[in-house]
């Protein structure tokens, strides 16, 4: 049984020679600072009332555990609030515009990334930073991992709850052309990523947050 607290350092997708960086001692401080804060202000009723909801709504966990690619490519536990209906042992496939497997709630919870909240648990046990690129599936790395130049680059850092590319509107169902525009932005954050750059990148994230993403679904 996979521990969600603790990173699973038994798996690799790719070695330890992909140009991994220390985390500044900045960064994690505002890592902890945020997600602390977050889950003892929000997460500690949010959790509870969002769990009873989508219970009230359909049967299954309240929180979707999906394993995905982590730094160095280790992949570990992302936690999520469970916007489909319940399938057990489902394949994986990519949420489409208009998914039927999407639940009234879900629509709400993507569309706002309200869903994503229970990651600020991975941020915390240190899975996650609260900037960076995001975490793909396993099968979903599996998939452009071999057909984009400089992918593997992409686990130099810790996968973020949200990212450059995220905040600039590259999210959502990804072929390879939006793929490879997102990694070359995700590459361009790890070159040049500092304090400065991750508030601007979380102050973009909270606007869309608040507007609505088109791309969320």
């Amino acid at each position: 049984m996979i521990n969600l607290l603790q990173p699973d350092s038994s798996y690799y997708v790719v070695d330890e020679t992909t140009g991994s960086k220390p985390q500044s001692v900045t960064k994690r401080a505002f890592d902890i600072t945020v997600s602390l804060l977050v889950a003892l202000l929000i997460l500690s009723w949010f959790i509870p009332l969002i769990g009873l909801l989508i219970r009230l709504e359909s049967r299954g966990p309240v929180l979707f555990v999906q394993l995905r690619s982590g730094r160095n490519g280790r992949p570990f536990p992302c936690l999520k609030f469970r916007t489909m209906k319940y399938q057990k042992n489902a394949s994986f496939k990519q949420a489409t515009h208009n998914d039927v497997r999407v639940t009234r709630l879900g629509k709400i919870l993507r569309k706002t990334n309200l869903d994503e909240m229970p990651q600020f648990l991975n941020v915390l046990v240190g899975h996650m930073s609260v900037v960076g690129p995001r975490p793909h599936a396993l099968q979903h790395d599996a998939q452009f991992f071999h057909l984009i130049q400089d992918f593997p680059k992409r686990y130099a850092t810790k996968p973020g709850i949200t990212g450059l590319a995220q905040a600039r509107g590259l999210r959502g169902e990804t072929g390879l052309q939006e793929m490879t525009h997102r990694v070359k932005l995700d590459l361009w954050y790890i070159r040049n990523q500092s304090f400065l750059l991750d508030i601007k990148i979380f102050y973009w994230t909270i606007e869309k947050m608040i507007k609505g993403d088109k791309k969320a679904y």
